[in-house]
């Protein structure tokens, strides 16, 4: 996993700092954003043609190291 996190950079001048594919200015929680919403990976690299699989992996392996360094809030359902 460490190779695929090489692909994600963070630079203050690029996109206010937020993660990025090295060389593009597409954020990474945009690319987990469409996969979440469902869209296909094929789908996602038809429509950002810059992208290689291997940046839609590197997106995921950054999206998992970001949830084992700490916890976001999400909704819980209360059960009556």
């Amino acid at each position: 996993m460490n190779t695929l996190l090489h692909r994600i950079v963070i630079d203050p001048k690029v996109c206010g700092g937020k993660p990025c594919v090295r060389g593009t200015r597409i954020w990474v929680s945009l690319i987990l954003d469409l996969l979440a919403d469902g869209m296909a990976e094929a789908e996602l690299l038809a429509e950002y043609p810059q992208l290689a699989h291997e940046d839609v992996l590197a997106a995921i392996a950054y999206g998992a190291e970001a949830a084992r360094e700490r916890i976001i809030p999400v909704p819980t359902d209360r059960v009556a």
